[in-house]
Order: C-alpha cells, then sequence, then structure tokens
C-alpha cells in the first residue's frame, strides 16, 4: 500500500480545519460580490473635495453578509466547490485548446482581433459550458436530460428540427448583407 505523503496530510488538515468548506467560499463570495459593488456603485458614493469614492464600508459590509449566509448553507457551498472545480477544468482545457491553435500560427504573440467570429463562437461555448456546469451543480441537467429522453419521440424530434429549418430560413430571408468595411490605411 502507498505511504501518504507530508503534502497530503496537510491538505487534508485544511479539510477538517474546514478551509475549503468555509474559508475559501467565503473569500470568493465576498470578493466577487465586494467587488460588483465598487464597480456599479449601488450603496451609492461620497465626494471628498475633487475626489469621489464608494462607501466601501456599506459594501463590505453588504459583501459580509452576503458571505456568512452562502457559507451558512451547505448546499450552496457544495455547488460552488463543485462548480468552480469544474470550471477550473473548462479554463484549463481552452488554454490547451489554445496551444494547439499556436501550432498552426507563426511565431509570435497570438491575437484572436483579426477573428472576430472565432471570439465570439468560442464565448458562446464557453457560456454554454459554465451554464451546464452550474446545472449539473444543482442537479438539473440530470433532472433536464431524463426529462428530454422520457419524452422522446420521432414526432417531438421532427417537429424541432422542422421549428429550426422554419427559424433558419426566416432568418436567411430578412437577413440583409452587411456592406464591407473599407480598409484602414
Amino acid at each position: 500500500m502507498a505511504e501518504t505523503s507530508v503534502f497530503r496530510n496537510a491538505i487534508d488538515f485544511l479539510n477538517v480545519v474546514g478551509v475549503y468548506d468555509v474559508i475559501l467560499p467565503f473569500l470568493l463570495v465576498f470578493t466577487i460580490v465586494f467587488a460588483i459593488l465598487e464597480k456599479t456603485k449601488i450603496l451609492g458614493i461620497e465626494k471628498a473635495g475633487d475626489k469621489v469614492y464608494t462607501k466601501k464600508n456599506l459594501n463590505a459590509m453588504v459583501a459580509f453578509i452576503s458571505s456568512f449566509l452562502v457559507v451558512a448553507s451547505t448546499k450552496l457551498v457544495g455547488v460552488i466547490n463543485e462548480a468552480v472545480a469544474s470550471v477550473v477544468l473548462v479554463l484549463i482545457v481552452s488554454v490547451c485548446f489554445l496551444l494547439l491553435i499556436g501550432v498552426f500560427f507563426k511565431t509570435g504573440e497570438f491575437s484572436l482581433e483579426q477573428y472576430p467570429r472565432w471570439i465570439g463562437f468560442f464565448m458562446i461555448l464557453m457560456f454554454i459550458g459554465v451554464v451546464l456546469i452550474f446545472l449539473n451543480a444543482l442537479g438539473w441537467l440530470d433532472t433536464l436530460i431524463g426529462g428530454i429522453i422520457y419524452y422522446y419521440n420521432v414526432q417531438w424530434v421532427a417537429t424541432l428540427i422542422m421549428l429550426i429549418v422554419m427559424g433558419a430560413f426566416i432568418a436567411f430571408i430578412i437577413h440583409e448583407p452587411s456592406e464591407k468595411k473599407e480598409e484602414k490605411k
């Protein structure tokens, strides 16, 4: 039997202490809520001379309370832990994909700005991936897929295909071709 390492024991100790179930989710929620409140200035601003400051004390208190409420719910913490791990996995897959794309380009800094459709495609793909990750973490994805499989029949699929084809045809008919932008000199 393989022996456990000192580092594995340290990780297990941090788990027993509650770092992964309490401290990290608390810090994550606090940081995100505080950043959103600071950026949007929902709770107001203070003027001191010529400078404008956000109400950091209110923003911090709302973020603090929100974080404690989230940590108090073990279901929410479980969803956060599962979803964040899956999102990081999607991020790693994306970086690996970009590494593979880099094989086909010349040496230098890689930029997708020359390929705006690819950017849109990957953004939509990542958004769908993140939505599916959260649906799976909440347990709704199994219910959704199970319902689709349970109610699957030929008429349902034929109707769906017909609606997609009709929608694509209507979009093709009403689409106006855009004028090409003049090249910058």
